[in-house]
């Protein structure tokens, strides 16, 4: 066998044997993180609640693996995507910082072919978390939007 390694983050490492190549790392590896101005305690029901969920990833469906109560919780992903995600919530000062972590990959047949596609992909995950972020951000510090 033959381990040839990435380029970064975008491109896994993959396993190179008889039976063909096996990606040794997510294709979709996301790592984010946002500050709220509350404590974990104001959040944690807000992440534990399977609505919340459905509405930041409505085409993802979620399972929990691990309650982690005020720490917040750990999932498997199916659906567009199949891996883990998880929810850290790590209390900082007077606040929370909010961290996100997505680990998983397209179904084969829906997989780009090249890089340029998955890149495109995260893109439009981070984006889409972040604006859920802010907007729970903004709710839960009682900030008024400036539009």
């Amino acid at each position: 066998m033959t381990l040839l390694s990435g380029i970064g983050a975008r491109q896994p490492q993959r396993l190179t044997g008889m039976l063909g190549t096996v990606s040794l790392a997510p294709a979709i590896d996301i790592a984010d993180e946002t500050y709220v101005g509350c404590p974990p305690a104001l959040l944690a029901p807000v992440v534990a609640d399977p609505a919340s969920g459905a509405r930041w990833w409505p085409d993802l469906r979620l399972s929990v693996t691990r309650d982690r109560g005020i720490k917040g919780q750990q999932w498997a992903v199916r659906g567009a995507l199949t891996g883990s995600m998880e929810i850290w919530l790590e209390p900082v000062g007077p606040g929370t910082v909010v961290h996100w972590f997505l680990r998983a990959d397209p179904p084969v047949a829906a997989r780009p072919r090249r890089s340029r596609g998955l890149d495109k992909e995260r893109q439009r995950r981070v984006k889409a978390w972040k604006a859920h972020a802010f907007a729970l951000k903004d709710r839960l510090e009682g900030a008024e939007r400036v539009t």
